[in-house]
């Protein structure tokens, strides 16, 4: 009997999983592949809650956050509505017995998980963050885009498996491909998988990034869907005065930046505390977010419209200082209370308006110079999406491919760098990291830690261990640990508690009498390794008991094992070299 053209294709698949694995040529086609499916689900995800926006809100060519009014006010229950649905896709995975954890986001998995994430993690955010932008809440969808893009690649990469560090570079060309593929943008998509998803730049990693951002670019072009452009102004000439400007607007933009991320964070704190509300946060997020979007539908969806509006019309700043206001407000709601989303294009929207703002101002102060709004409000997008995103060359990139305007990018860069200096400096996290940080995770950035994670006191510790009794004698030491047998013994009480070590040069010291007790003779009593204490706690303990050697125990006490600072530090050396050539593109 023959097999199946499908038994056929697999089973050959599988016996070239090795060579795929060791051809860099090979790998470029994996990332292209993956930047083709991140292109064709960005633009499904797209026209998925742009289907909702019109459901609900009856917007079909226009964007929803354009709007000049809602005209029919009761299509604003639309917000709780949405909330309602996220409620009903919560109660539907516990139903199904979802494990109750953190989902994992690109970022952690490529910084703790060495770039696997499981696809069900992947399809609950992105669903999530469908429902949440389409029923109008203050968050973008790039973040579903990442995570989806980020996520097929996962997939295939561990149906291949990959070497860690190509997993995590593919993970990072789906996420970047992604968002290069919503916004026309693939330098912009290639350099968010460099700086925000893979946390480093390697000649290895280049060609399969660029070509999986380029690749979606690609698809987004094919589909007949026009990049996202921005006009500027042709003829301008920028001098020392305009520099010094925008790098004020730079700092004033990480200022503001970190004031939303800590406004963010403490009502998010404050409203998971509350526990009348049960699990239907959402729907009350959604009826508070209803006055705000009557005041200006600008408050609703992530803001694509409404920056192009803003940009067309000019309105005074005071208008725009209300609508930014607003926005915050309306974003701090969202998050806070459940709503399922990313700031990326809520920053870039919120920095134009302070951009505008900014420029209206020095011109009213008249210090004799003035600058143009249009440019301002670029500069603002730039600077304020770095200091909540991360990124200078993502966000500087993106500005030049949307405004194709090179004269500009000077100013923007500037900004950007100083913005993320300050944020760095001030805070010390994006907003991604800043959350898992709340969540007890140390990521700073997406740089791979799981290693660090994965040398445990239990995964290094040897279970071979002399154990003795505390109600011992020094001769029924002397008996059953001879000379030369073992170094040292792990003193045990009668329900297997750790008690100490004892050396066992101290037990035969001469003026010991047989039937003295050994109990005196144990040290490090109160000292030990828990089985999950990672390797950043294990060298420090090591330095300050000032031991080679330390008993391991769990939660009630319980011997586990021993660890020596001999075999920590050696496979602590181990993972780092391992690293450092995985850095370069060696290994």
């Amino acid at each position: 009997m023959h097999r199946s053209w499908s038994t056929l294709f697999w089973s050959l698949a599988i016996r070239q999983r090795r060579r795929l694995r060791e051809s860099e040529a090979a790998f470029i086609l994996l990332a292209i592949l993956a930047g083709v499916a991140a292109g064709l689900i960005t633009n499904l995800l797209q026209l998925m809650a742009h289907g909702i926006q019109e459901l609900l809100y009856g917007v079909s060519i226009n964007r929803l956050s354009a709007l000049g009014e809602i005209r029919h006010p009761w299509r604003l229950l639309g917000l709780p509505l949405g909330g309602l649905a996220l409620v009903l896709l919560a109660r539907l995975l516990r139903r199904r017995q979802r494990p109750q954890r953190p989902l994992i986001d690109v970022v952690e998995a490529n910084a703790l998980h060495g770039g696997r994430i499981p696809m069900a993690d992947n399809l609950v955010i992105a669903g999530q963050t469908i429902l949440s932008n389409g029923a109008g809440a203050s968050v973008g969808l790039e973040a579903a885009y990442a995570q989806m893009g980020g996520g097929v690649a996962s997939l295939l990469g561990q149906w291949l498996k990959l070497r860690r560090n190509d997993l995590r570079t593919l993970v990072g060309a789906g996420a970047g491909a992604g968002v290069g593929a919503a916004f026309g943008a693939p330098l912009a998509g290639a350099f968010y998988a460099f700086e925000i998803v893979i946390g480093h730049y390697t000649p290895a990693a280049i060609a399969p990034v660029v070509a999986a951002a380029l690749s979606a670019a690609f698809v987004t072009r094919a589909l007949g869907v026009e990049p996202w452009l921005i006009a500027t102004t042709a003829d301008r000439i920028l001098g020392t005065a305009d520099y010094l400007l925008y790098a004020l607007l730079g700092l004033i933009c990480a200022g503001l930046g970190i004031l939303i991320m800590r406004m963010v964070t403490f009502a998010e704190m404050r409203v998971q505390g509350w526990t009348w509300p049960g699990r239907w946060k959402p729907v009350i997020g959604g009826l508070l977010l209803m006055p705000l979007a009557w005041l200006t539908p600008q408050t609703l969806s992530a803001g694509h419209g409404a920056l192009h509006l803003n940009l067309i019309l000019l309105p005074d700043w005071t208008v725009l200082l209300m609508i930014l206001c607003l926005k915050i407000a309306a974003s701090v709601i969202s998050l806070s209370f459940g709503f399922r989303g990313g700031l990326f294009f809520a920053s870039l929207f919120l920095g134009s308006l302070a951009g505008q703002i900014f420029a209206q101002i020095v011109d009213i102060v008249g210090i004799g110079w003035s600058l143009d709004p249009n440019d301002a409000a670029l500069v603002g997008m730039a600077a304020l999406s770095v200091a909540i995103v991360g990124g200078p060359m993502t966000l500087g990139l993106l500005m030049l491919e949307t405004t194709h305007d090179f004269q500009l990018m000077g100013v923007v860069l500037t900004a950007s760098l100083l913005s993320s200096a300050v944020t760095r400096e001030m805070f010390g996290y994006s907003f991604s990291t800043w959350r898992l940080h709340l969540r007890g995770s140390t990521i700073r950035s997406p740089r791979d830690i799981g290693w660090v994670m994965n040398l445990t006191a239990g995964r290094m510790m040897r279970r071979d261990w002399v154990s003795v009794p505390d109600t011992m004698s020094v001769g029924q030491f002397r008996a059953l640990v001879p000379l030369g047998s073992a170094s040292k013994a792990i003193m045990i009480d009668g329900a297997g508690g750790y008690r100490g070590i004892v050396p066992t040069a101290a037990a035969y010291r001469p003026e010991l009498a047989e039937d003295a007790p050994i109990a005196p003779l144990a040290t490090m009593a109160d000292i030990s390794l828990r089985a999950d204490a990672d390797i950043r706690a294990i060298l420090p303990l090591f330095d300050k008991a000032a031991a080679d050697e330390l008993a391991v125990v769990d939660e009630s006490g319980l011997v586990l094992g021993v660890l020596t600072e001999k075999h920590a530090r050696r496979r602590y050396f181990e993972e780092i070299e391992s690293s450092q050539r995985a850095l370069f593109g060696e290994g």
